[in-house]
């Protein structure tokens, strides 16, 4: 087959030439990369990447090919896909087909053959910006507009949840209030003997209380944290009065509803091999991660960062004691480590069942 020339375009005028794969067409997004050697699968359908145009520092991708139980959310979240290679013969006991084949399904744009390692390199000089995909290259207008494409925030209204989440032998309940949870993470509870009472990111504070779980989880999403105006004035109404658990994006909401601040991040943290340090146990822990902002550790005063970031110093986790709340931007599994006992869900299931022998 012949290759289908087409041209991604940073926002600062550098532009780089490659090949298409998966859907044709053309599309504009912010540029990010995801440092993860594998996991290709969930970076794609993870709902925090939604409408992102994602990279890949790795450079061969798709050698396993395609394994639908693997996805995040019920679709392909990324609106393009920007890798060096794509692997022709995938080869895996769990392969269900091919990636180009899911992103065709998927309706995302793909482009190969481009230096990544270049790429990363100008992301993590100059910070994140904004690129585009194109059939043929961009005029000096088309360049210039690029710097004003923003991100539409999260509309809820689209979303169809299911109510509850259940598993036979289940008994005790937990409310998660989903702005854009991975479907691992509801497994995560679903496994750990938790039904999940289902809320969407809009649901108001008394539709939360009133689901009646034990405790609640502030989902992981994707955008602008700043953007959740509505969403952070719910979630005042709710601390202090059920223990409260907060993921990726949850953490970050949660750090502004009780007065810190959250701001950009130069180029973002997202793969698998992230490491953070618990500040209480000296322990570090290598991460999953997925996220382009972080909450300023001076503006924190309610609670107590107790994990950072080894390579930057940032904010990677908050204590709130006095209201029962924890907080983590990372996925907490990495601290399954062997047959000891995960300290952050540990502390989390401590809360709710001091909760309930108070009640």
């Amino acid at each position: 087959m012949k290759k289908k020339k087409v041209y991604l375009t940073l926002q600062n005028g550098r532009v780089f030439q490659g090949y298409s794969f998966g859907a044709e067409g053309e599309v504009s997004g912010e540029l990010v990369f995801n440092t993860g050697m594998v996991g290709y699968i969930e970076a794609l359908s993870d709902p925090c990447n939604q409408g992102q145009i994602l990279m890949q520092t790795f450079p061969l991708i798709g050698n396993y090919g395609m394994v639908y139980s693997d996805v995040e959310g019920k679709k392909a979240s990324v609106s393009a896909y920007v890798v060096r290679e794509i692997c022709d013969e995938p080869s895996n006991f769990r392969m269900e087909g091919k990636l180009e084949n899911y992103l065709k399904e998927q309706n995302v744009v793909g482009i190969y053959g481009v230096d990544t390692r270049q790429l990363t390199k100008i992301l993590r000089e100059e910070g994140t910006m904004n690129a585009r995909i194109s059939l043929k290259p961009l005029t000096e207008a088309e360049i210039k507009a690029l710097a004003n494409h923003r991100q539409h925030a999260h509309d809820f209204s689209q979303e169809s949840f299911e109510n509850s989440v259940c598993r036979e032998g289940n008994t005790k309940y937990i409310t998660l209030w989903n702005f854009g949870a991975k479907n691992s993470t509801i497994e995560k509870f679903l496994s750990l003997g938790y039904n999940v009472m289902n809320l969407r990111g809009d649901a108001t504070a008394e539709e939360i209380l009133a689901s009646g779980g034990d405790g609640i989880v502030i989902s992981e999403g994707p955008g602008n944290p700043n953007d959740y105006a509505k969403s952070v004035e719910e979630i005042k109404k709710v601390l202090g009065k059920k223990p409260i658990f907060g993921l990726g994006l949850g953490h970050q909401l949660v750090a502004l509803a009780l007065g810190a601040k959250v701001e950009k991040h130069k180029y973002g943290h997202r793969g698998g091999n992230q490491p953070v340090k618990c500040l209480e146990s000296g322990k570090v822990y290598i991460s999953t991660q997925n996220h382009g902002y972080v909450v300023i550790n001076d503006s924190v005063k309610a609670g107590t960062v107790n994990f950072i970031n080894v390579n930057d110093g940032t904010c990677e986790g908050i204590e709130y004691n006095a209201l029962k709340a924890i907080t983590v931007q990372f996925t907490p599994d990495c601290c399954d480590i062997g047959n000891a006992e995960n300290p952050i869900y540990a502390k989390f299931f401590s809360m709710m069942e001091e909760e309930k022998e108070n009640a």
